[in-house]
């Protein structure tokens, strides 16, 4: 019998127990609790002498210790747990130990899939207060109230912690994590950060937000300007240091999507719920009537509350336009005019832009083709987009005229406020750099100059200061030299004058097409084709009204390539009397090309006369009773050479026949008088050799 300390029967450990190992689980459930309670950690550890105790030999006791620091609500990412559950499936643990139940599990779920696999391998489980057999009922209910108790527990610590903070939530007061730009003051109030360096680049990403209308165009209109973006440190040695750098997708999404720059406190805008499988929490975004706390005009900030919602409602619409529900996403550089606001007229939904290459040039054409996409059915229709394009452009020009005085005058504020803003940000952060040098200098003058290793260290930092304003001069200075900001009377007189010729501001050739898609975008709603026999494109403005257009369809590729009629009818004419290749030099001359453009040449001739179908020249001449060399040979019964050297003497007459130089010959009449021709002694003529033949 085997002394069990007082753990229980002395029946529990039997031989088949100790033939096999002992494993000891040891786990706290934060970095902070292994430094600081060590005591537990100590406990834990004391587990091994009763092991020992009941049996098991020293080499035969495993610790598995290497989920220190990780909670126990989750067997994700626990390796420790998950080997000794693995050691336990496979049947080689004879005893678990552990201090407590919570530190095995404070998941029921993950605790009784433990005894599940304990109760089938024949496991024993031993903690501080005793041995318990998984096998045996009592121990098991035990074991389970055990489990229950240890998971309402954490339920029970998480409560006590977040309630007091919750409290606070739902008042507003809570103390939280304020984002750049935001700092609290003296008496605990949220305000605006002092720095106004940091001020004029947070209200620059709201800006360019609004001109450019995306996340992606706004970091582009930061690092095509060379300008910056603060950052303040949460952790490390440098923690609350604000630092610099250019601006990233990330942030300026991280700016645009916190409501706290539009003067709003809120609290619970994410909940964290285990994911299925993996078990591991990640945050998921609540509708705003959800959220635990939300107290509009808090605090200052930087918009208000009523842009802040127009600016998530447009980063939305730029991403489903990547999405199933295809909208407009931001103008892009396409020759599309109105790409993302065309509507099928057929099936209503929204149709996507291909373009194809006509003549060196994109040509868009508007397609829908979602059923395609989702179901394999056929294209919807097709619609040419160039022919809609210039109607709705001319519409525009012909709305707009009245107003375009107004609209550039706006155009040439906003480039003289934009130039300013920018050339104050600059401005802000030498400053900035300045300031930090002279704070660098006075530490470093200030120190003791015995202390060696301190002093050496502030020269670094006083360097390093001083090369950062340096280089935030050079771009000052080097941004200042290449663009003015301000708009002189002679620049703002040519956009006035502009303005009174809106067409050709509209048509100019170094007019982005971004930016005629946004103005597009800022007048017209939708716009729905439909394609029959002509194109109809109903226009619905901001303002309220529609007008419809009725459109021809364009010729397709094939009709525009195709040979026109007048050629057609020349080169019938033209057939009586010459060849290919002289028609296609007269065609030439007379400034004639072929459908697709290409110069005419002797087999382009031939290919329209033989798809219409034309008689050659060679058939019309035969037609007229012209005879080819080889008969009219045979007809006179002399050598084709001889035919040749009489039409050459003016004997016979011919007509060329096509560009290989071969002719065509009248039959001579009856009062032809055939030439003498002299011969080699002993060579027939062709009639003597045929009548001797025919001897």
């Amino acid at each position: 019998m085997i002394d069990t300390l007082g753990f229980g029967p002395a029946l529990k450990v039997t031989p088949a127990h100790l033939a096999r190992d002992a494993y000891l689980y040891i786990r706290q459930s934060s970095l902070k609790q292994v430094l600081n309670n060590a005591e537990s950690t100590v406990r834990q550890y004391g587990l091994r002498s009763r092991a020992v105790a009941l049996g098991w030999p020293d080499d035969r006791i495993f610790v598995i210790d290497t989920d220190q620091g990780q909670s126990g609500a989750s067997a994700a990412d626990r390796e420790g747990f998950q080997r000794l559950v693995t050691e336990v499936g496979m049947g080689r643990a004879g005893i678990v130990l552990g201090l407590e139940v919570s530190r095995l599990a404070r998941n029921n779920t993950d605790w009784h899939r433990l005894l599940e696999l304990c109760a089938m391998a024949g496991t024993l489980i031993l903690d501080e207060d005793g041995l318990y057999d998984p096998c045996d009922f009592n121990d098991r209910l035990l074991l389970g109230l055990k489990g229950t108790m240890s998971e309402a527990e954490l339920h029970l610590l998480k409560a006590r912690l977040r309630g007091g903070q919750l409290s606070k939530a739902r008042r507003g007061e809570l103390v939280s994590p304020l984002p750049i730009g935001l700092v609290y003051d003296l008496a605990g109030k949220v305000v605006l950060d002092p720095d106004t360096a940091i001020q004029q680049s947070i209200h620059a990403v709201f800006q360019r937000f609004d001109a450019t209308g995306s996340a992606t165009a706004t970091v582009k209109a930061f690092n095509a300007e060379g300008l910056l973006l603060p950052r303040r440190v949460k952790r490390g040695p440098d923690k609350g240091k604000v630092v610099w750098a250019p601006a990233g997708h990330s942030r300026i999404l991280q700016i645009l999507d916190n409501p706290r720059y539009a003067g709003a406190f809120f609290y619970g805008r994410y909940q964290h719920k285990p994911a299925l499988g993996t078990g591991k929490s990640g945050p998921r975004l609540q509708p705003r009537d959800q959220w635990v706390a939300f107290f509009p005009d808090h605090h200052p900030g930087y918009i208000t509350l009523e842009k802040f919602d127009q600016n998530q409602a447009k980063l939305a619409s730029n991403a489903t336009a990547h999405g199933k529900d295809r909208r407009h996403g931001p103008p892009r550089e396409g020759p599309a005019l109105l790409q993302g606001i065309v509507i099928c007229g057929v099936c209503g939904r929204r149709m996507t832009v291909r373009y194809h290459e006509r003549k060196g040039r994109l040509e868009p054409e508007y397609v829908c083709q979602a059923k395609g996409i989702q179901h394999g059915n056929p294209v919807c229709q097709r619609v040419h987009g160039a022919v809609v394009d210039q109607a709705v452009g001319q519409l525009l020009v012909a709305a707009l005229t009245p107003l375009a005085l107004e609209a550039a005058l706006a155009v040439a504020d906003e480039l003289a406020a934009r130039a300013g803003e920018a050339d104050r940000l600059r401005s802000a952060a030498v400053e900035s750099a300045r300031h930090r040098a002279d704070l660098a200098r006075r530490r470093y003058l200030a120190v003791d100059p015995d202390n060696r290793l301190v002093a050496v260290s502030l020269e670094t930092d006083w360097n390093q200061a001083l090369r950062d304003l340096k280089d935030a001069t050079d771009a000052y200075e080097q941004a200042k030299a290449s663009t003015d900001g301000t708009l002189d009377t002679g620049q703002r007189a040519r956009i006035t004058a502009l303005a009174g010729d809106f067409p050709r501001l509209w048509a100019a050739a170094d007019t982005p097409m971004r930016e005629r898609k946004r103005m597009v975008r800022l007048l017209i709603t939708d716009v729905t084709l439909t394609r029959s026999e002509q194109i109809t494109a109903h226009v619905r403005l901001r303002g309220g009204q529609d007008h419809t257009l009725t459109l021809p369809v364009p010729l397709a590729s094939w009709q525009i390539r195709q040979t026109p009629p007048d050629i057609v009818t020349a080169i019938d004419q033209l057939l009586d009397n010459h060849t290919d290749g002289q028609i296609a030099e007269i065609l030439t001359q007379r400034g004639h090309r072929s459908g697709s453009g290409q110069p005419l040449h002797r087999l382009i001739i031939r290919h329209i006369r033989t798809a219409y179908r034309l008689r050659s020249h060679p058939q019309r001449l035969a037609d007229r009773g012209m005879l080819s060399l080889n008969a009219i040979a045979r007809r006179l019964g002399v050598h084709t050479n001889t035919v040749k050297q009489w039409r050459s003497d003016g004997l016979l007459t011919g007509q060329l026949a096509n560009d290989k130089g071969e002719y065509l010959y009248h039959l001579p009449g009856p009062d032809f008088t055939r030439p003498r021709i002299g011969r080699p002694p002993g060579r027939p003529t062709p009639s003597e050799s045929s009548e001797r033949g025919a001897v």
